[in-house]
């Protein structure tokens, strides 16, 4: 029996659910293939239209800009990442060794996973490593804010901040690190593939040093008296 595997998704970014027709997921197929391949800056509808052998019109009908749409995938992503944690950390008992696994699942490259058929995870952790903080490092942020674009993003942190604080229940920041741990991973490894200089890792695709220094960060964090 094959298990398909469903986010909930915020109503408000989208004009129709993509999630519910054939074209609405190849909507969401190809703009995470065309973002990985042009960057966002160069995405647009027109693009994606002929990419998908449709029209703008028929793009503008799911999401009423790309901004919307970029905050939708990024959302998937941290919802699918969510449920992979709990799922892989479902039958761990040594809190320690879920942190560390939560830790490998954010640094290290992920394989796309054949119960989602339209979008590859493999495509879309590059993504969001690239892309993801432009769904908030904008003007508009406090407005989408309340809209609750974000939930996703904050609900992955509240996850990782109870299994910080099952190691350290006395540790005081377990949202500022989680949060910490989640942005470190992306950019530490953005850096690695575009501005080595600010890095100490010895090569490129080498997200195994990434791990080294997280689990050295946190850890040292959390253990200290």
């Amino acid at each position: 029996m094959e298990i398909q595997f469903k986010i909930k998704m915020n109503e408000r970014l989208y004009l129709r659910n993509p999630e519910e027709t054939e074209l609405g997921r190849r909507i969401l197929k190809h703009s995470v293939e065309l973002i990985y391949k042009l960057g966002f800056e160069s995405f647009t509808f027109k693009k994606l239209a002929e990419e998908i052998e449709s029209t703008e019109a028929s793009i503008y009908r799911y999401f009423e800009n790309k901004h919307n749409l970029l905050i939708y995938i990024t959302a998937w992503y941290f919802g699918w990442l969510a449920y992979q944690i709990s799922f892989q950390t479902n039958n761990i008992k040594d809190p320690k060794v879920k942190l560390q696994r939560i830790i490998n699942l954010l640094a290290l490259s992920i394989e796309d996973d054949i119960h989602t058929h339209h979008i590859d995870e493999g495509l879309l952790h590059p993504v969001i490593v690239a892309e993801g903080s432009k769904t908030y490092l904008t003007k508009q942020v406090e407005k989408d804010n309340k809209k609750q674009f974000f939930q996703p993003y904050k609900d992955l942190c509240n996850l990782i901040g109870n299994i910080i604080l099952e190691n350290n229940p006395n540790y005081k920041y377990p949202k500022s690190l989680a949060s910490t741990i989640i942005e470190v991973a992306h950019f530490q490894n953005f850096f690695m593939h575009n501005l080595t200089s600010l890095t100490d890792y010895s090569k490129k695709n080498n997200e195994v040093e990434i791990v080294e220094f997280l689990n050295n960060l946190v850890f040292s964090s959390i253990e200290s008296k």
